[in-house]
């Protein structure tokens, strides 16, 4: 039998005669294909950069930042009680914006490795960071066993274990600040390597508030511009701190602040790549307030150790 011409078929469908599955998945796929646009990165695919959400992500990196470098002032035991109140955070943030997939073992292992790393950064005689790292390592171990042990099993197991190291690795970071302080001239190296962290983070916000060029990627809305004029402040704040400060002088503590600051821009920044990731794969954006200081709260954390090395190195 000859093929129904184009004509025939229209006048089927104009006098309301039901088509067959056979006719209609050409046609459904043939709209389809119309509403998908040629260039995939089109404005519509292109998130916008909102400046009051670059003010307020500058705003609570400020207060970070004030938080940390006050809190060094105090006595061990105090400054302890303070960061354990930051990892507390930093773990809440970082399960509601990932989303693992046992988020009350992840939780659990988080909170328990904060508060050992923090007892036994204040006890330990001398200050050492061995003992954070057998409290990581025991934390780990127990987030192992307890993703193989909770009801779903094995399923995405992977996944919850990476979940559970980033935040067991956060959190230990944190607390080889509460060492660098127990340190001789460690709350100066404190004072110019976190405010040299905070200091470049908001003014890279403050940049893409103002002007986010260029684009470093379409999903991603950041610029270039904020990101390498924050390292360049926050290295220059960190040499005017040195020049303030007893026992440290401007050139190392430029050079100090010069790798935490490119430390904390650089693991901001990553987390905007992975949240864009995750809305590409196709999933449902995190909680709003977690996902937008994630970048800040994940760039403290790392830049804590990074802090720590380029003090030992340079300042101490």
């Amino acid at each position: 039998m000859p093929a129904t011409p184009p004509s025939a078929e229209n006048h089927a469908e104009d006098h309301g005669a039901w088509p067959s599955a056979a006719d209609e998945a050409p046609r459904r796929r043939r709209r389809e294909q119309a509403d998908i646009p040629d260039n995939p990165e089109t404005p519509e695919r292109i998130p916008p950069v909102r400046r009051m959400v670059s003010l307020g992500i500058a705003g609570f990196a400020a207060l970070m930042t004030v938080g940390l470098v006050v809190g060094a002032q105090t006595r061990h035991e105090s400054y302890a009680v303070v960061i354990f109140g930051v990892q507390v955070l930093f773990v809440g943030v970082w399960i509601i914006a990932s989303r693992p997939p046992a988020p009350r073992v992840v939780a659990a292992v988080g909170i328990a490795v904060a508060i050992g790393t923090d007892v036994a950064a204040v006890l330990t005689r001398p200050a050492s960071l061995a003992p954070l790292a057998y409290v990581t390592a025991a934390g780990f171990i127990v987030g192992v066993v307890g993703q193989l042990t909770r009801p779903a099993g094995r399923q995405r197991v992977t996944e919850s274990l990476g979940s559970s190291l980033v935040v067991t690795l956060g959190v230990v970071a944190f607390a080889s600040v509460i060492v660098l302080g127990r340190i001789p001239r460690g709350t100066q190296a404190i004072v110019a390597c976190l405010a040299a962290a905070g200091i470049a983070i908001v003014i890279a916000r403050l940049t893409d508030a103002i002007v986010a060029l260029p684009r470093i990627a379409p999903q991603v809305p950041r610029g270039g511009a904020g990101v390498v004029l924050g390292a360049m402040v926050g290295t220059a704040a960190a040499g005017a701190i040195g020049n303030l400060l007893d026992g440290i002088t401007p050139l190392p503590s430029a050079l100090a602040g010069l790798a935490t600051a490119i430390v904390a821009v650089m693991v901001d920044l990553s987390v905007g790549y992975a949240e864009a990731s995750r809305v590409i794969d196709g999933d449902e954006p995190a909680m709003y307030l977690a996902r937008h200081i994630q970048g800040p709260m994940g760039a403290f954390a790392f830049a804590a150790p990074a802090a720590y090395v380029a003090s030992t190195l340079l300042l101490l």
